[in-house]
């Protein structure tokens, strides 16, 4: 089982590592298209180095000699213009490892096609009830209410200033990775 300390240098080295692949995809030019036969994996959009596994080869060589890590990163513009850069990582012990039932609250929050059509619409800039309220199948306000707090409860989502909603920033990546494993 590794220390503290050096879980903290191996997700520092993951970070840096990230960054690097960042950077690099920054100054690369335009990106590939998917890589991946249809129906055979995930895209695997990259920069333009013919290594459709780029970001995969770059966790590899700084979790080598352990069962591996799972890492996430995003970049993401908002249609409101809103900016948000993203990274986090897990090694395979600690995730199985843990109490998988923990999680199941945040999951079921958004398991109801009303409450991801709220965090779609709000990601794209409606963020008030009365705004949220003129979009056809939301339901009622008193429903649209209920599935407000259930994402609210769950982290998905936060009042801001003036009764508004908002996905956190640190939610944001996270949340399009769900829907990206949920995509097939």
């Amino acid at each position: 089982m590794m220390t503290e300390p050096e879980l903290t240098q191996r997700v520092a080295a993951l970070e840096r590592t990230v960054q690097d692949l960042v950077t690099r995809l920054a100054t690369a030019g335009p990106t590939a298209g998917p890589t991946a036969d249809p129906g055979t994996g995930p895209d695997t959009a990259g920069p333009d180095t013919g290594n459709p596994f780029w970001a995969l080869d770059g966790l590899k060589a700084q979790v080598g000699g352990t069962p591996g890590a799972v890492l996430y990163t995003g970049t993401v513009t908002l249609p409101t213009g809103e900016h948000y850069d993203w990274q986090y990582g897990h090694t395979v012990d600690d995730l199985l490892d843990a109490d998988w039932t923990g999680y199941a609250d945040t999951l079921t929050a958004l398991a109801h096609p009303v409450r991801l059509l709220l965090v779609r619409q709000i990601l794209a800039g409606t963020r008030t009830v009365a705004a949220l309220a003129e979009v056809d199948g939301l339901g009622t306000t008193g429903q649209l209410y209920h599935h407000l707090r259930q994402l609210v409860s769950a982290g998905w989502l936060r009042t801001s200033a003036r009764g508004q909603y908002a996905v956190p920033p640190e939610r944001v990546v996270p949340l399009l990775i769900v829907l990206s494993g949920a995509h097939r």
